[in-house]
């Protein structure tokens, strides 16, 4: 197995070993860890008989049908998810697959959003008090680091997130050049306004591999001077159509994990993929979010004072829109069978908080 680990104020990197062959475009065979995870998961059930769903919400792209959120995405409580008799799927963009048990989340390149967000998502929201279905700011409903003045307030201090899936689509539409364009994040921890965490996978339609990487968001006083701070994990996040492909990437359908865990203040993450196999690869990160970071103290404030919460699933980052000289990817939304989706399938997901 290979070890990668990093702390974020370490710039060179080196990884030993050869590179990866080139592999086909066909789906590739399920791992022995993935038919052991998949040995685990019923196809019967819906998503919550599966995986322990007790504190997640859960928003979908297609319109609710509530008076209160009229003209808004559907948003599913985590009561209505895990209700007894009737757990909560959708055929289309979040259910069980029928072979594999796992968990699909998918999501069109156009269709209602959250209102600070012109992306669809099928995306879980970790609730930590469900009692307070709709308190989404309330300090039990969310996490803080042990830096907070008043962490003992909140829902958690810190917490964890561990996940193994594959992603199966990402659109094939829009601007090669533009970050979003043929991306999908795959979990995030969200800040009350900025993100300290969103791990993407990105590829482009003419390569084989895509690339994971993730975002770090600094946490300025002013919102106007946020920016994101990217990290390669797999792959490469800023390749177009022109560049090679990243034959050490992830292909569509091939198993990978995250796991997020705070020791402290300090923000762990690893990354894995061949699991369990001998050319397994770990790729590992430190990042203390009660400080700035580093090389960016004269912006960012740091976490050390906010709230948090974890997310998970496939929130597209694919949109229409082409003014944003970042995200405008100018994508298309001609439907499923043109490619113009994201889909994602959970094998594992486990939140300890």
């Amino acid at each position: 197995m290979k070890t990668l680990a990093i702390s974020c104020a370490v710039a060179a990197l080196v990884v030993s070993g050869a590179n990866a062959a080139t592999a086909s475009l066909a789906t590739p065979a399920p791992s022995d860890y993935q038919k052991q995870l998949m040995a685990k998961l019923d196809p019967t059930k819906a998503p919550s008989e599966n995986f322990e769903m007790k504190k997640w919400k859960i928003n979908l792209p297609i319109p609710d049908l509530t008076e209160a959120r009229k003209g808004k995405e559907m948003e599913i409580t985590a009561a209505q998810l895990n209700y007894v008799n009737y757990p909560y799927v959708h055929p289309e963009w979040f259910y069980t697959n029928a072979e594999t048990g796992a968990m699909v989340f998918a999501a069109p390149n156009t269709g209602p959003t959250t209102p600070n967000s012109k992306n669809t998502r099928s995306e879980l929201r970790a609730m930590l008090d469900v009692k307070e279905a709709y308190q989404y700011k309330a300090p039990a409903t969310n996490f803080a680091i042990e830096s907070h003045n008043n962490s003992e307030a909140f829902g958690s201090v810190g917490g964890r997130l561990t996940a193994a899936l594959t992603v199966d689509a990402v659109s094939k539409s829009g601007i090669d050049t533009k970050m979003g364009a043929h991306a999908v994040v795959i979990g995030q921890i969200h800040g009350s306004n900025n993100e300290p965490l969103k791990i993407y996978y990105r590829k482009m339609p003419n390569h084989t591999h895509g690339s994971v990487f993730w975002n770090y968001e600094i946490n300025p006083e002013n919102k106007k001077d946020r920016f994101d701070i990217s990290h390669d994990v797999f792959g490469k996040h800023d390749l177009t159509k022109a560049d090679a492909n990243p034959e050490d990437g992830i292909l569509l359908g091939e198993l990978v994990s995250y796991d997020v865990n705070f020791i402290g203040t300090v923000m762990h993450l690893t990354f894995t993929s061949n699991i369990g196999e001998e050319d397994e690869k770990e790729v590992k990160f430190a990042v203390d979010l009660a400080k700035p970071y580093p090389g960016e103290e004269a912006l960012d404030t740091s976490y050390a004072q906010d709230w948090m919460y974890f997310k998970a699933g496939a929130y597209n980052q694919c949109n229409q829109g082409t003014k944003n000289p970042i995200w405008g990817t100018g994508c298309t939304n001609k439907g499923i069978e043109a490619g113009d989706y994201t889909q994602v399938s959970f094998y594992k997901l486990v939140l300890d908080q």
